[in-house]
């Protein structure tokens, strides 16, 4: 049998690009190499797309040089299904006019492991979408959703799901009446109050306020990582739980559920997640007590609400949802993250899944979603072409 020709996508303009890289080549090292020929695709900071051999390397990225050998620069077929990687070189002979594109592969399935802006919000999924190749993470509207912490609340909320208050506010009006805004949170939300830049993850530009000085100082800081920032209720002493759920339409599984620890504080901030430990193992290196101590019936709570999650955004593969509970066993909602750290991988091996069987439903789950998609009908055939004239000032007419 033929091995599946697998695109691994990682990158990106983000603010977390570092990570991205970190989970990408992670993920392409633990793939079955008699199942896959892998394909890492490295997306710079400059948006400039590479693949090769060398990509697997992690020092290859301290710096990235995209003139060393094993490193070549490609681009997207966005003909519908080709799933080819182009690259361009010149064309030899004495009538070489100049470069010609050239097929360095073509891709059966592509895993995209980004992390943030430009990869995780929709904005890869919907390029995919439109090349029509099978990828495994959420799409375009869960995806966008999950990234927009302001929209993802809002969209909870009228879910009827438990999340926190909160209100949001633009850098606009920061920049115009500071005061304004500071007044608007001391309002409606009593201290302490976490900002959060909207589109951000990995918990940059994320602190905390307990006093309008500190608020101020927090505002400041998460609007020059974003135009819009979330305002959130904070809890006292809450306890920090994640939970995985991989599958697709009406299949679901959760993973165990962990128990963050920070190193001190209430905020799991981006040192605790990838700088605690070893950075080259990314979110596995975090500390956490597995399964986390909180009872089976809460357990059994949260599972059931991280289903429902997943259905809800139309999730596909493994995404991880983060939650705060409180003393009295309430619990709330954090964030989903559509493609997680590590791919959450650390969450299936302790549920008994392997990395490279996680990987195996990952590219199982893309192309079950990519037989449904094909299956409806996307062609409607009219005339209506034919009956149109243009011409005019006031352009066409039928």
């Amino acid at each position: 049998m033929a091995k599946i020709q697998l695109g691994v996508i990682f990158g990106s303009r983000s603010c977390e690009h570092e990570v991205s890289i970190i989970s990408g080549v992670q993920l392409a090292r633990s793939a079955d190499k008699n199942k896959y020929d892998i394909w890492p695709i490295y997306i710079a900071r400059d948006g400039r797309w590479y693949t090769g051999e060398k990509l697997l390397d992690i020092h290859t990225y301290t710096p990235f040089d995209p003139y060393a050998k094993g490193i070549t620069r490609v681009t997207l077929d966005m003909t519908a299904g080709s799933g080819a990687l182009i690259s361009y070189e010149q064309e030899k002979g004495l009538f070489a006019k100049g470069v010609v594109p050239v097929t360095v592969a073509k891709l059966d399935c592509v895993i995209p492991v980004m992390h943030g802006l430009h990869g995780e919000d929709g904005t890869l999924q919907g390029l995919l979408e439109l090349a029509n190749i099978p990828y495994s993470s959420t799409g375009v509207a869960g995806s966008a959703v999950g990234m927009d912490k302001i929209m993802m609340k809002q969209v909870f909320r009228g879910m009827g799901f438990p999340v926190l208050p909160d209100l949001f506010a633009l850098r606009s009006e920061w920049r115009a009446d500071p005061e304004a805004v500071i007044a608007r949170v001391e309002e409606k939300l009593p201290y302490p109050v976490f900002c959060k830049p909207s589109c951000l993850g990995s918990s940059i530009g994320v602190s905390r306020a307990d006093d309008r000085e500190s608020l101020r100082e927090a505002l400041d800081l998460a609007f020059t990582y974003d135009r819009r920032v979330l305002i959130e209720q904070g809890l006292d002493h809450p306890i920090e739980v994640n939970c995985s759920v991989l599958g697709f339409d009406g299949e679901m599984k959760t993973s165990v559920t962990e128990m963050p620890t920070t190193s001190g504080g209430d905020l799991l901030d981006f040192a605790d997640k990838y700088l605690a430990g070893s950075g080259s193992k990314g979110m596995a290196s975090l500390k956490r007590v597995m399964p986390a101590p909180v009872g089976d019936q809460l357990i059994g709570r949260i599972e059931e609400l991280s289903r429902q999650i997943f259905r809800a955004l139309d999730c596909k593969g493994v995404v991880r949802i983060d939650y705060m509970l409180t003393k009295s066993d309430e619990i709330y909602i954090t964030e989903i993250n559509t493609i997680p750290g590590s791919m959450a991988f650390y969450l299936w091996q302790q549920s008994g899944l392997p990395y490279a069987g996680l990987i195996d439903k990952l590219v199982e789950y893309a192309n079950r979603a990519y037989a449904e998609k094909n299956e409806s009908n996307y062609a409607y055939t009219s005339d209506i072409l034919s009956g149109v004239v243009l011409g005019g000032k006031k352009g066409g007419k039928l």
